[in-house]
């Protein structure tokens, strides 16, 4: 159930992308309240949603989509399930058509490193959770939480930074650049 809703989720967000803002909101609003799903996603969802640039915002609504995906080591599909590198970079390859590195520390060594006060919705979040810098990763939404792939045995979820367990290994916060056109752009070849 949870995998149809995020597949639900992913291609309903493709589809507004190409309606108003306003009106795409709006739709994927009735859908969330009509499917039971707005209550799950909280105020981070409307906070996101709303204080947010169009790409950012569009970013952080598709890793809502994979909420509830299992975790797979090396996974990095949705019928596989997600590692936490696999799912930062298919989020950043779905949503922007940003092709991230592979693993969580070569996605920070390519990604701008930023103050954790500079934080925005989009921004990828660092942890030392294997006695090694950089050895988990996840995407920033606001308000102090962010969307990852824990471990072995869970699922794509929203946690708090603040919690004592990722405040203590928090290792750094990172900004994908855009290319020199202002633009996300894609690493992918024509």
């Amino acid at each position: 159930m949870r995998h149809f809703f995020a597949v639900l989720l992913v291609s309903l967000s493709a589809a507004v992308h190409a309606a108003p803002p306003d009106a795409a909101f709006e739709d994927m609003d009735a859908l969330l309240v009509e499917k039971g799903l707005m209550a799950r996603l909280g105020d981070q969802f409307q906070s996101a949603r709303h204080s947010v640039g169009d790409q950012a915002s569009s970013l952080v609504i598709n890793a809502m989509a994979f909420l509830g995906v299992p975790y797979k080591y090396g996974g990095n599909t949705v019928e596989t399930g997600f590692d936490c590198s696999g799912f930062v970079r298919a989020v950043y390859e779905q949503s922007i058509g940003k092709i991230l590195p592979r693993r969580s520390d070569e996605q920070a060594a390519a990604t701008q490193e930023i103050d954790r006060s500079e934080l925005k919705p989009g921004d990828l979040v660092f942890f030392n959770t294997m006695r090694r810098a950089f050895s988990h990763v996840g995407i920033y939404v606001g308000e102090g939480k962010f969307i990852h792939s824990p471990r072995a045995g869970s699922h794509v979820r929203m946690e708090d930074m603040r919690m004592s367990y990722w405040s203590t290994r928090f290792n750094g916060a990172r900004r994908v650049v855009p290319v020199a056109d202002g633009t996300a752009g894609s690493s992918r070849t024509p």
